[in-house]
């Protein structure tokens, strides 16, 4: 009854907009109040935030996110949507195509979502509306492209479930391949059907000499190097995803330095924008963990694990109606929110019905880019709608083809989880 109580209070503080590290402290700490009384409080406040914060796998989150930062400055994005375009470009919808490599390659070198939605927005945008693009077509596609940020690593999301269900990141980081090549597969095809039907909503662009598209593989380069430098390291064994991460984002400056945007303003942005993420996401980790000792406290996950076990359910079941509760939560939390609030609770219980938690993390971090689409918080939506100037409803509206292709996905690597779980187990020891 406690739990029940306390979990109904923090839903409603986050329904009346309390940040939601805040909001986690003080239902936690209010339950624990209820269950042991002061000293509990005490005694968990007095330790709790200090070997949270002090995790060496932590260190990656502000890394990675710095990392994502200089990527910004150096301008690598522009670059990869042109010579994307140059290739796919003169095919109907190439463009949009072109928008879904670009996001995939920057989401390969950086690992924010939201970065990359405004990074695409300023540039594949304003490209696809000048060759005449159905604005709706247009948003849509870049919307859902920035979310590959999420899936394909270095994804800060990966990680942050990994340091949340205790999973080795490694292994995590690296079972977001695929599925990444995959969607950016799906987010192409999406677009190839769209444009099939309605042939006007993407004219055809210029059409390029082979020595031109050569050419512009040169770009590429840097994204190769940088992707080398953290995702191969972490294949091969050689680093951890911690160490990766540092080498990542000297990788990036040293990208930002070849292409001479290192400035001292911009050196300055980057280094506040990476602190201003990392101190909000290290809080509500922090403020997350007092609440989780409010539930280890009260023996919720275990009741929870017990009550599931008693249903007369298949798992195939228990695990869809988890996954519409991801798909629903998804449509009115911010996904960092989601993952630190539901995988404490929800992963014993996929242990419990025998699915692995690699696989599971990476399922869930799909079902969280489907979230940052849809409405009404619809993150990306709102990042490409402040930034291409275009309105709200126009790029929802484009996104709707994109959910549903994204859930078909989710339906087959849920049928074949080895499509995420092979490559992991290639992985050098």
């Amino acid at each position: 009854m406690t739990a029940a109580l306390v979990v109904a209070m923090l839903f409603s503080l986050l329904a009346i907009g309390m940040p939601v590290a805040f909001t986690l402290a003080f239902t936690g700490a209010l339950g624990l109040y209820l269950v042991g009384g002061l000293d509990a409080v005490n005694g968990v406040l007095s330790t709790a935030p200090l070997s949270t914060a002090s995790s060496y796998e932590l260190i990656s989150v502000p890394l990675f996110i710095l990392m994502a930062e200089f990527v910004i400055m150096s301008g690598v994005a522009d670059n990869l949507f042109k010579a994307a375009a140059t290739w796919v470009g003169r095919v109907p919808g190439g463009l949009g195509m072109a928008t879904a490599l670009a996001g995939a390659g920057f989401g390969a070198i950086s690992g924010s979502s939201t970065a990359s939605a405004a990074t695409l927005s300023s540039t594949t945008m304003p490209a696809m509306l000048k060759q005449g693009y159905d604005p709706k077509l247009a948003g849509g596609v870049v919307a859902i492209s920035g979310t590959l940020a999420m899936l394909i690593p270095p994804s800060i999301a990966l990680v942050l479930y990994g340091i949340i269900a205790d999973v080795s990141i490694s292994a995590l980081l690296i079972g977001g391949v695929i599925p990444g090549i995959l969607v950016t597969g799906v987010i192409m095809g999406t677009v190839w059907v769209l444009v099939t039907v309605d042939p006007s909503s993407a004219p055809r662009g210029q059409a390029y000499t082979m020595r031109q598209k050569l050419a512009a593989l040169r770009v590429v380069g840097p994204m190769v190097f940088l992707f080398m430098a953290v995702t191969g390291v972490i294949y091969t064994g050689v680093a951890t995803p911690t160490e990766a991460s540092g080498l990542g984002a000297f990788g990036a400056f040293l990208i930002a330095l070849w292409e001479r945007k290192v400035t001292r303003a911009a050196l300055s942005k980057a280094l506040v924008h990476a602190a201003h993420a990392s101190c909000m996401i290290i809080m509500i980790i922090v403020c997350a963990k007092v609440f989780g000792y409010f539930f280890t406290l009260t023996q919720s996950t275990q009741a929870l694990v017990a009550w599931i076990g008693s249903l007369d359910l298949s798992r195939w079941v228990v695990l869809a109606l988890i996954l519409f509760g991801y798909l629903v939560l998804g449509c009115l939390m911010d996904q960092v929110a989601i993952l630190i609030l539901t995988v404490p609770i929800v992963l014993p219980v996929i242990k419990a019905l025998g699915f692995d938690p690699v696989w599971f993390g990476v399922v869930v971090i799909l079902m969280a880019e489907v979230g940052l689409v849809t409405p009404p918080v619809g993150l990306n939506v709102f990042v490409v709608a402040r930034y291409a100037k275009r309105p709200l409803g126009e790029i929802f509206g484009g996104v709707w083809p994109h959910v549903f292709s994204h859930l078909l996905l989710v339906v087959v690597l849920v049928a074949f989880p080895q499509i995420i779980l092979w490559l992991p187990s290639k992985m050098a020891p």
